[in-house]
């Protein structure tokens, strides 16, 4: 799955307009952008720089939550996501990072 996403990083990119959020932490960068139609996610763009986990995570993310209620983005969870995909343990900092990003950008 994790090769799967990092080989089609569909979302990758940046939006106009919408909202924006940017970390920098644990040796990755983050940017997230978000659009809305009313109260639903209208498209998620991201940029990241990390391991392969990470931008497939961060793809993972996108393809999931695009169409849902911005309200979702509160209850992201990293350790679902990298149950999910199978990210080893000791990648944990790493998608904590998405996490945060997540969280952020529905504030």
């Amino acid at each position: 799955a994790v090769r799967r996403l990092f080989e089609d990083t569909s979302h990758a990119g940046r939006l106009e307009g919408g909202r924006s959020v940017r970390l920098d932490r644990q040796g990755v960068r983050i940017a997230l952008w978000m659009t809305l139609d009313d109260a639903l996610i209208k498209a998620l763009r991201y940029q990241a720089w990390g391991c392969p986990h990470l931008i497939a995570a961060t793809e993972a993310f996108c393809r999931e939550y695009e169409g849902h209620p911005v309200s979702e983005l509160g209850e992201f969870n990293a350790q679902s996501l990298m149950q999910s995909l199978g990210i080893p343990v000791e990648k944990t900092g790493r998608i904590l990072v998405l996490e945060d990003a997540v969280r952020s950008l529905g504030t």
